[in-house]
């Protein structure tokens, strides 16, 4: 029987721990950041959606992430704990980078809701905030960059191209996976400011949301291919407190 390497042990880790804290967070506290007529509509108990959370983040989300791995190795991407990143690449560097990106979501934002009427974009409270930007780094990291970056990489630059233009390639699909990160936090953004559609969202709000989340997603791909994935997770991990868990106490 072959042997489970560290770093897909470490993966495997991350992925319970992900799947245990999305069943968590649905009994915690939302505040305003859920309007009580979504929180009402759910469609089954607080039990049953938490044991859907955790299904869907190790099945569904454990299965691309694993698939992001080998695919990201075939392509010279670091392993999860790859030898040859120092722990100050892997955490350090990473932390730093993600607050600063933390401070330039605050700054953005202090800046562009001066051009719309509905207010700064809101936050969870504390101690879901900390939860949820756990969640965010590992599991959205995991689909939006170690899975689709990786896969997408393999398959046009290495199985497509056959290893030409290797940096354009690369980038390439470092700006659709941002778009891609971008647009996915759009239905979130429709709930929380009472938007059927969204070109009902004023045009800063949009500008908000894809700078922002562009800004993060197109640096956590660069960390990837630079330090592994756990140097995305920490970019994002480190941004979310700044923005999320700090800030949101303001």
């Amino acid at each position: 029987m072959r042997k489970i390497s560290f770093s897909y042990k470490v993966y495997i880790g991350l992925v319970l721990l992900l799947s245990c804290l999305a069943a968590l967070n649905i009994f915690l506290p939302q505040g305003d950041f859920l309007p009580p007529d979504v929180e009402q509509s759910m469609p089954a108990s607080q039990p049953i959606m938490a044991l859907a959370n955790a299904g869907i983040m190790l099945i569904l989300y454990g299965g691309l992430g694993w698939i992001g791995l080998v695919l990201g190795h075939k392509v010279g991407f670091p392993d999860v704990m790859d030898s040859t990143v120092s722990a100050k690449q892997r955490f350090l560097i990473p932390a730093l980078a993600g607050i600063g990106v933390g401070l330039f979501f605050i700054g953005s934002d202090l800046i562009l809701r001066n051009f719309h009427s509905l207010g700064p974009l809101p936050h969870p409270p504390f101690p879901t905030s900390l939860v949820a930007s756990t969640i965010a780094g590992i599991g959205e990291e995991l689909i939006f960059r170690l899975f689709f970056v990786s896969f997408w990489f393999w398959l046009i630059y290495k199985i497509i191209l056959k290893q030409k233009w290797e940096t354009t390639v690369f980038w390439m699909i470092v700006f659709l996976s941002a778009i891609a990160f971008s647009a996915g936090h759009l239905p979130s953004a429709m709930i929380l400011l009472g938007a059927d559609n969204p070109t009902d969202l004023p045009v800063p709000i949009l500008i908000e949301i894809f700078l922002l989340n562009g800004t993060l997603s197109i640096l956590a791909a660069y960390y990837l291919r630079k330090y592994g994935y756990l140097a995305a997770v920490g970019i994002h991990f480190w941004t979310d407190i700044i923005w999320h868990v700090i800030w949101g106490l303001f």
